[in-house]
Formats: structure tokens, C-alpha cells, sequence
């Protein structure tokens, strides 16, 4: 995440939902809480870009790597990674399994939404995953988080994109507790 990058994620460390997903204790409640809490609801699988899995590029050179987690990742439930290069499944403790993706995103999201059965599937970057499922109008809600932070210069995560036009709308907006803006962008119809 780059230097200072960890800070973008104050708010959420302190929350209940961060907390009690680490086993660390119980956290904060309020409206950093709330929407930490309603974005974990009803999960059944998540997505994710190759680099939010790992920092591996090119093809695999071993299997190795096993994400950033340890051996239980926070998921425990079917996780799709964004690759261009295969990889066996890998299954971890407490019931999330990484699943390698090559075919691109609209066949990541058949198979999450396949493995969620009637639950949820999640977004979870990075910005560039995110970039490509808005402009191809595949995410139904979009939660920003937006902190105070100065960063170097990294990857915009909307800039070039006209979420306007592309059917997206701001339905809420809230200040948290620890100096987070959440804005809560969906697919209008």
C-alpha cells in the first residue's frame, strides 16, 4: 500500500467488525461500525485483484505464497483472484479457499455469484479490479471510504471514469467517527 498507505484504514481498525474479525477484542461502535458491519453482512464469495492477494507478479514461480493472511485469511468463504496466470485452488483454515481466475472478470463474477448461492459477493479490490467492474457497470454498491491521508500518487481510483454516465449515484453519505467521510455510490437502473 505504499508509504502512509495503513493510515487510510485507521477508522476501520478501531471498529467492532475489524476487531472481533481478529479476535482482538470489541471496538468501537458507530457509523464507522455500522458501515463496516453492513458491508460484511451476507457475504457467500468474494473477489479480489491479483495484487490484494499478493505481491507476486508474472507467472507463479512456486506455491509458496499464500496471500497476506497466514493460514486463516479473514474470508472464510470462496475468494476469486484476478490472474492472468493459473494456479490450483488453494484452500485455507476456517473455510476460505482461493480460487485463480484467468478468464477475466465477468467469468469471476459467474463464478462467485455461482458459490454465493443467495448470498452476496464482494468487491475487494484493488483499484484496478474496481475500475474495470464499474466500467462495465457489474457493481451494484460501491462503499468509499474517504480519509484524510496525504498519499504519493499511486492509482486514482476514479479518475478518467464518469461514474455519472455510467449509471452511478450517490444514495448516502455520512461522516464517521475517527475523521472518515462513507459514501455510498449504486447502480442506478
Amino acid at each position: 500500500m505504499g508509504v502512509g498507505g495503513p493510515e487510510l484504514f485507521d477508522w476501520f481498525f478501531h471498529t467492532r467488525t475489524f476487531q472481533r474479525m481478529h479476535g482482538a477484542g470489541e471496538g468501537e461502535t458507530g457509523a464507522d461500525d455500522d458501515v463496516c458491519a453492513r458491508g460484511f453482512d451476507n457475504i457467500g464469495a468474494w473477489i479480489l485483484g491479483r495484487n490484494m492477494f499478493g505481491p507476486v507478479r508474472g507467472p507463479w514461480p512456486d506455491d509458496n505464497w499464500r496471500g497476506w493472511w497466514g493460514e486463516e485469511p479473514p474470508y472464510h468463504v470462496p475468494v476469486f483472484v484476478l490472474t492472468h496466470h493459473a494456479r490450483a485452488p488453494l484452500s485455507m483454515k476456517g473455510g476460505t479457499e482461493f480460487r485463480f481466475v484467468t478468464e477475466g472478470i465477468e467469468a469471476a463474477l459467474a463464478q462467485a455469484k455461482e458459490a454465493a448461492g443467495d448470498k452476496d459477493v464482494r468487491l475487494g479490490g484493488g483499484v484496478a479490479a474496481i475500475r474495470q467492474y464499474l466500467r462495465a457497470r457489474l457493481i451494484d454498491e460501491l462503499h468509499l471510504a474517504i480519509s484524510p491521508v496525504v498519499l504519493g500518487q499511486g492509482e486514482h481510483l476514479l479518475g478518467g471514469l464518469d461514474v455519472r454516465s455510467l449509471g452511478y449515484a450517490c444514495t448516502q453519505h455520512l461522516a464517521g467517527g475517527r475523521a472518515a467521510a462513507h459514501v455510498i455510490l449504486q447502480k442506478q437502473p
